[in-house]
């Protein structure tokens, strides 16, 4: 078992000479420092697990102490001691971070107590970072080909700055995970990585998901709410899709990022916030600048650390990796016995296009893992796209009214995979009607998947 160094920083000696008895005998290791200074110098040479502070000391007193305890070691545990204690030095000890307060002559049942209470609070507040940390890290960034390696090293420099990152990419190429790997690498990764998908937020609410809103802000406003920026305090607020949001929210997030604060809507308070942002798209912003949709102030002031993923097709060597760890994990969370992929299946997937990218891959290995009956992922249970997206090109005396039909074919087949397989948001964005695009879907044997 682990055994608990308190540090005891007290001008008087017979003080820090009674506590370290008292506390020994209870099974903590104790240290001594006789003045701010000396605690200091202790810390920088230590590691104690909590420290108790006296207020009243020569030269640099307990609260001075605190504040740079605060600076420098922001999550050790702080108890202050005082025998001239007021309610203005515990109010302004509390805000400073201190666990607690405790009065001289001290009730060493009482401070035990405290401490005890402060080493268990400090304890879950390590296991809930460390939880956070692995949940993370759940998922790390899978491939060997040129371009990930120089994303990875991308993503190790660009990490402990504050520096403000784009990432572009198509969708389902894993710009979440690269935002994720960036916190995770941080100084910041103690704090909240906090995500936001503006596409998915109606225009009528972002602003108060982001900035949060005070009672009776609108209709349906019961209680003050914190927005994700407030959330993400110390941490990292993830931005993804910011091209679908309004010019009128992109010139409230610009004044965040210049200002560092905003006020919740409904509310005239100015809140402070210290975040970093990460911000996605799919999209291509210069031509959303020229169309007008999306302000150049803001892309400049995001555009710090450019960070660009490349689609799945660009690293096709990369495929049998990605397989593996999608197999192995998808067979470990349903708890079937471990399944392997037979290479003509894994040829044909690395011949294959994957315009849905990773999450198109990912998705397809889920249902595999869980539909098929045998141990072995055979190229008969691909499905008919893949199969048929695999085939080589049309031979030269292939017609042209062939050669269009096979575009046509594919084309449509990305577009549906770029939309989740919904077919009317799919037929919404190349321009026909619904009926038209089941008719040639039906036409072309290109069967939508739900996955």
């Amino acid at each position: 078992m682990l055994v608990s160094r308190i540090l005891i920083v007290d001008d008087e000696q017979g003080i820090r000479r009674s506590l370290s008895g008292l506390l020994s005998d209870e099974g903590f290791e104790t240290s001594g420092a006789a003045d701010g200074e000396q605690a200091l110098a202790a810390l920088r040479e230590e590691s104690p697990n909590l420290v108790l502070l006296d207020i009243a000391m020569p030269g640099r007193d307990g609260i001075a102490v605190l504040e740079e305890l605060r600076r420098d070691w922001p999550q050790l545990p702080v108890v202050m001691m005082s025998g001239h204690g007021t309610i203005e030095t515990a109010v302004r000890a509390t805000q400073l971070g201190a666990f607690d307060f405790i009065e001289k002559p001290l009730s060493f049942e009482k401070l035990l107590l405290t401490i005890r209470n402060a080493l268990e609070a400090q304890r879950l507040a390590d296991e809930n970072r460390a939880l956070r940390a692995q949940m993370l890290h759940a998922r790390e960034l899978i491939g060997e080909a040129p371009v990930m390696k120089k994303l990875k090293e991308q993503i190790l420099q660009a990490a402990p700055t504050n520096g403000w990152v784009l990432i572009s990419g198509e969708n389902g190429t894993g710009k979440e995970l690269v935002a994720k790997q960036l916190h995770v690498h941080s100084a910041r990764n103690t704090g909240r990585f906090v995500e936001v998908n503006c596409a998915a937020i109606p225009e009528e609410l972002i602003e108060s998901e982001l900035f949060g809103h005070e009672k009776g802000a609108f209709t349906g406003a019961i209680a003050r709410k914190q927005g994700r920026f407030e959330l993400a305090h110390g941490g990292t607020i993830f931005l993804d899709e910011i091209a679908d949001m309004s010019l009128r929210t992109q010139a409230k997030i610009l004044r965040i990022l210049q200002e560092h604060k905003f006020e919740r809507v409904g509310g005239s308070e100015t809140i402070e916030v210290d975040v970093r942002v990460i911000a996605a798209t799919n999209k291509d912003l210069e031509q959303e600048m020229r169309a007008g949709n999306f302000r150049e102030d803001l892309y400049y002031r995001l555009n710090v650390i450019p960070f660009r993923i490349a689609p799945l097709r660009e690293r096709r060597g990369d495929i049998p990796a990605l397989v593996a760890a999608f197999v192995g994990e998808f067979c470990a969370e349903s708890g079937a016995r471990p399944k392997r992929v037979a290479s003509p299946a894994l040829r044909l997937m690395a011949d294959y296009a994957w315009p849905g990218n990773v999450r198109e891959l990912r998705n397809l290995m889920e249902r595999l893992v869980l539909m098929t009956p045998g141990l072995c992922i055979e190229a008969a249970d691909l499905p008919p796209e893949i199969v048929g997206g695999a085939r080589p090109a049309p031979a030269p005396a292939a017609s042209l009214d062939h050669a269009r039909k096979e575009f046509e074919r594919s084309f449509l087949a990305a577009r549906l995979a770029e939309h989740g397989w919904n077919i009317s948001r799919t037929a919404e964005a190349i321009g026909i009607a619904r009926e038209s695009l089941s008719r040639k879907l039906r036409q072309f044997g290109i069967r939508a998947s739900r996955d």
